[in-house]
């Protein structure tokens, strides 16, 4: 029974999507004003971990990501530089693109532009004015947070007792409002050439909060199953997508709210300041591979919070390689007929506690716990000749399942080996056969430099990539 610790109810929750066998979720994505850093990568490797095993689990899933791709510091960048905020944006959602392709994350159905839905944004924004959920003031317009009794419901913030302009946490824009807890929905132009859209109530530009509401809604419906996000977006940014989506339609927003925590570096917080600040750019030139940084990013459960130390990545950079190299060695398997109980045993268990740990709110250490128990007992087991053909047909199945969640066992591509490097090992393999050592020695030596480590084994020889 999959359970999520659903954010709005603070429980933990069986999960029911609205239409059986269907999940309509949305993740609210980058802000393409500069790379992507790690931490931003933990959690978009949480919500591929959670359409992954959605999918495991049967579900079809659509799965709707937006691309924030106007906002200040977007406009203040494109100004400065003399760019339009397409020319601005564009190399920053490539390289977002080139990031989670190589840190094996799917992609997902639909990830639409905050540009490109203007319309639908000015459209909720009409509806919430009409109903006084919204009003203008300076050629801008702020959603009134009086006017929505359960504002709170998400974060647990209790506004009650607060005066205008008591709290600590308001919208900075600089215009005139009733109250400052209120936020704008519509920012009326401020400085000479940023970009700004006609509507019915003014030319400008939208805020934030409203470009997720307009996105998810027309993608999804104005109900769907699941929301995810870090968790400083709780509040404000997605109390106040409850407040406006639901100001708007009079319907719940969202059934389930997921949140993932926060990653620190070396016990501290990110900040480029510490020079503790990475990007997938970084840590790839450092010499470590997107698998063993998947691996990292995905080890903590995603509401748990993640120290991350190159330190430890170097030793996540062996644990990969083990897993391929298991995968690797029980595909190339030579066994005799028949099935070893105690291996239909393991890998039973194996499966069940992978399940659970995944079934209760996505618990990822349980999950590859199952894992590395069952590679050990399969190790033994290649080792003393345990294993059996069918052993080895449902423990490569096994392998493929548990990796259509977590995608790090992938073995090396031997599909890339050029033609050259490939005569070179069969030359070794000649010259071995004529016990011409010198010579073997000499060609392992060569693809050594060529970053190819071949292991000899009683069934035949093996090659993997340095790491």
């Amino acid at each position: 029974m999959l359970k999520f610790q659903n954010t709005l109810t603070g429980r933990l929750e069986e999960f029911r999507p609205i239409t059986e066998g269907e999940v309509r979720m949305y993740y609210c994505g980058p802000t393409v004003w500069n790379l992507a850093h790690v931490g931003n990568l933990r959690s978009n490797i949480f919500v591929d971990v959670l359409r992954r095993y959605l999918k495991y689990k049967g579900y079809r899933v659509t799965h709707v990501m937006n691309l924030t791709d106007v906002d200040d510091r977007i406009i203040k960048q494109a100004l400065e530089r003399g760019q339009s905020i397409d020319d601005y944006t564009a190399p920053y959602i490539e390289a977002f693109w080139q990031d989670v392709d190589l840190v094996g994350c799917e992609r997902p159905e639909i990830a639409p532009r905050a540009t490109h839905h203007i319309a639908e944004m000015a459209a909720i924004i009409e509806k919430l004015l009409a109903t006084r959920h919204a009003y203008a003031s300076d050629g801008s317009v702020y959603y009134r947070i009086a006017s929505f009794p359960e504002y709170g419901k998400l974060s647990k913030i209790n506004f009650a007792g607060n005066i205008a302009g008591a709290s600590e946490r308001v919208d900075t824009d600089k215009y005139e409002k009733e109250d400052a807890r209120d936020f704008a929905l519509w920012k009326a132009p401020d400085q000479e050439g940023e970009p700004v859209w006609d509507a019915s109530f003014g030319r400008g530009r939208p805020g934030w909060h409203i470009e997720c509401s307009a996105m998810s809604m027309k993608c999804l419906g104005e109900t769907f199953d699941i929301h995810c996000g870090g968790v400083d977006l709780v509040f404000p940014h997605h109390e106040n997508e409850i407040a406006q989506s639901e100001g708007a339609t009079g319907k719940q927003f969202v059934n389930y709210w997921l949140h993932g925590e926060h990653l620190k570096i070396d016990g501290e917080t990110m900040s480029k300041s510490k020079g503790n600040y990475y990007t997938l750019r970084d840590l790839i030139e450092r010499g470590f591979t997107p698998a063993a940084i998947r691996y990292a990013l995905l080890s903590v459960p995603y509401r748990k919070q993640l120290n991350f130390t190159l330190d430890g990545l170097r030793g996540i950079e062996k644990t990969v390689a083990g897993l391929q190299d298991f995968n690797a060695r029980l595909s190339e398997a030579r066994t005799e007929p028949g099935s070893n109980p105690a291996m239909r045993s393991a890998a039973a268990r194996a499966l069940e506690e992978f399940e659970a740990g995944l079934d209760d709110d996505l618990n990822t250490s349980v999950a590859l716990a199952s894992v590395h128990n069952l590679t050990r007992e399969v190790n033994t087991a290649l080792a003393c000749e345990g294993l059996r053909s069918d052993d080895q047909r449902d423990l490569l199945e096994l392998v493929r399942l548990f990796d259509s969640v977590f995608n790090v066992f992938s073995p090396p591509q031997r599909g890339m080996l050029d033609t050259e490097i490939q005569a070179l090992i069969d030359d070794r393999q000649e010259a071995r056969r004529r016990r011409d050592f010198a010579r073997a020695d000499q060609i392992r030596d060569q693809l050594t430099e060529r970053g190819i480590v071949l292991e000899d084994t009683r069934d035949g020889v093996r090659w993997k990539r340095k790491a």
